[in-house]
């Protein structure tokens, strides 16, 4: 009979981890403009975010929600190469190199 409470606990512990996950995220900029909104992180986010929104967007405010609701219009006023080594850069943010031809 101790199997059901086991179980039943599990249950819960997926049910709730599922919905851990952010649906939309959100930044703000300084002056309180949306300049990034999308169902992606602009940042890397096993890391602390203040150690990496203020490289992507300086004076920004992140906000991550699980209810995706207006996140289907993907917002993207990043400086490109900031949202570049957001996305790309393995093990963290690194600046972005540009080609010097």
């Amino acid at each position: 009979m101790r199997a059901l409470p086991t179980a039943a606990a599990a249950l819960l512990a997926a049910l709730f981890s599922q919905s851990a996950a952010a649906g939309c995220y959100v930044v703000y900029g300084p002056n309180k403009d949306i300049v990034y909104r999308a169902p992606e992180p602009p940042v890397d986010m096993s890391r602390q975010i203040h150690e990496t929104l203020p490289r992507v967007a300086p004076g920004g405010t992140l906000v991550f929600s699980p209810d995706d609701f207006g996140c289907e219009l993907t917002i993207n006023k990043l400086p490109l190469a900031s949202a570049a080594s957001a996305v790309s850069a393995p093990g963290g943010m690194r600046p972005a190199r540009a080609d010097r031809g």
